[in-house]
């Protein structure tokens, strides 16, 4: 199950800002082997044994990653928190959705390939299935939105 939440807290509990999130704490964690395929998926880097990564375009650190990948090692090496989705492109999206029992937050729908199967609850309550669930609740949002003013 992905539990999505639409409206923002401020808890310790949540990442909102994965770039200084990753480069204070994930970025300074060992590194699996799931870790590194990732990094090369996402951003096409060769992460190095002393936290360098290797591009096409040079070499650069680990808090060169871009803010994608850092969101999704986020998602992945602290899967209590509720991590922001909000900066990441379809490429990481296709991964996150395709995941299990994380927490994501996003204030709004973003286009993102969705698998049919995949089980989402909303704000713990509304449970949908796949693509289909997922647009319709966010159509139904918007209505409660717009009648509320929001």
């Amino acid at each position: 199950m992905i539990d999505i939440y639409t409206e923002k807290k401020d808890s310790k509990d949540w990442i909102i800002q994965n770039d200084l999130f990753f480069n204070l704490h994930t970025g300074n964690e060992e590194m699996s082997e799931k870790d590194k395929k990732m990094i090369k998926q996402i951003d096409g880097a060769i992460l190095t044994s002393d936290k360098h990564i290797e591009t096409q375009y040079g070499l650069g650190t680990i808090r060169n990653l871009s803010s994608g990948c850092k969101t999704l090692l986020n998602i992945v090496k602290h899967p209590e928190k509720v991590v922001c989705v909000e900066e990441c492109g379809p490429n990481v999206l296709k991964i996150i959705f395709a995941m299990d029992n994380i927490k994501i937050y996003m204030s709004r729908p973003t286009l993102a390939d969705i698998p049919d199967a995949a089980e989402i609850r909303f704000n713990d309550s509304d449970i949908v299935i796949g693509s289909k669930g997922y647009n319709a609740w966010w159509e139904k949002e918007y209505k409660r939105r717009e009648a509320n003013g929001l």
